[in-house]
């Protein structure tokens, strides 16, 4: 009897799992609409390109803004596509709970320099080399002016900011880079009254190539050039050279500013004396003139 009463007993509890879980998974009993949309943007304040009522505005203006929609109508690959679509977005994920909410996470393009070219161009290059529009941030970036080409600042300025940005020294100490007519490189540093001509990036024809070759060339050159800032500048002065030239291997070349010459100043004649002197000097042909006249 007892066997039989366990056995009934396991049954029923069976059943009751059964239903208890059927209970829990049916979707009539699960929340039907979106009610709470969570966006959450990593370095908000860092960069400050995106927040959330413009990711709002994004999503809003696409039709994709899930706030009161069926859920099982909300994409959230559609969500993430369009946000990926923007030039200020690296990444974003979107996934739906079962209690109606939306959680929406996005990280933000990181800006390395701020391009200002000659031909009127002003954006942003990002770690990647990708160009990022003008806009609101106001971050103290390095600024790039001279013959800036969007070519050669996805393939050459993304690589030396990239390089510079890796230092802590060269982070800091630099506040300029003019690019010349022929592509030579000069660099204004936030110290010092000098001028920096770093050289001519390597030319490469692979994007593998350039980043291996002109990563090289620059660190080079600025681990050449950090060693005279301690060991030579240090000693005789931060504004002492006019232009400091790391082009050539293994050696600094150093031009000092031209000396001003010393121009002599010569007081102006007082009127009064110069009168003075006029008559003295009339007075003494007159009298010369009667000696001669005389003798």
């Amino acid at each position: 009897m007892k066997k039989y009463i366990i056995i009934f007993i396991d049954i029923a509890l069976a059943v009751y799992l059964l239903l208890a879980v059927t209970a829990f998974n049916n979707p009539q009993e699960l929340a039907t609409k979106c009610t709470k949309v969570n966006i959450n943007i990593t370095d908000e304040t860092t960069y400050g390109f995106l927040n959330a009522d413009e990711i709002k505005a994004i999503l809003t203006n696409k039709g994709l803004y899930p706030l009161g929609k069926d859920l099982d109508r909300i994409s959230p690959r559609k969500i993430e596509s369009v946000l990926c679509n923007s030039p200020f977005v690296n990444t974003a994920e979107c996934c739906k709970t079962t209690d109606g909410h939306v959680l929406i996470y996005v990280t933000q393009r990181s800006p390395l320099v701020r391009i200002k070219s000659e031909n009127g161009d002003d954006y942003y290059i990002d770690e990647n080399g990708g160009i990022m529009p003008n806009s609101k941030y106001t971050s103290d970036l390095i600024i790039v002016t001279g013959n800036v080409s969007k070519p050669f600042a996805r393939q050459y300025v993304s690589i030396l900011a990239n390089t510079v940005m890796k230092s802590d020294f060269w982070r800091n100490q630099i506040e300029q880079v003019n690019i010349m007519d022929d592509l030579g490189v000069e660099i204004v540093p936030r110290v010092g009254n000098h001028i920096i001509f770093l050289g001519y990036l390597p030319e490469r024809e692979t994007q593998e190539k350039r980043n291996e070759d002109v990563t090289a060339y620059v660190k080079e050159k600025l681990d050449r050039l950090e060693k005279f800032y301690i060991y030579g500048l240090k000693e005789t002065g931060w504004n002492k050279y006019e232009t400091i030239d790391v082009q050539f291997r293994n050696q600094i070349i150093c031009k000092k500013p031209p000396v001003n010459p010393v121009i002599p100043v010569v007081a102006e004649p007082d009127p009064m004396h110069e009168s003075e002197a006029v008559e003295a000097s009339a007075n003494s042909t007159v009298q010369g003139s009667n000696t001669i006249q005389n003798n």
